[in-house]
């Protein structure tokens, strides 16, 4: 099951669990759309494609909610 991280992590924005505004690649690195675009689509940490993450339903995050642990900004933003 993926993490849901709740921020970018190079400029620190909210990305909602239930939106389609976040990329992440193989490893659950996770920016904004923005910054993925600025990254050129590829993750500065592994090398990987950036991708749209899948949102999950409303419904589901009752039982299985997104991770409320923030991952560092680390990374030079746009």
């Amino acid at each position: 099951m993926l993490t849901l991280k709740p921020n970018c992590e190079c400029c620190d924005r909210d990305l909602d669990p239930t939106g389609r505004d976040a990329r992440i690649c193989s490893f659950e690195c996770t920016w904004c759309e923005a910054c993925a675009e600025h990254l050129g689509g590829v993750c500065p940490n592994c090398g990987g494609a950036l991708v749209a993450r899948p949102p999950r339903d409303e419904a589901l995050l009752e039982s299985f909610p997104a991770s409320t642990e923030r991952a560092p900004a680390v990374h030079a933003c746009p």
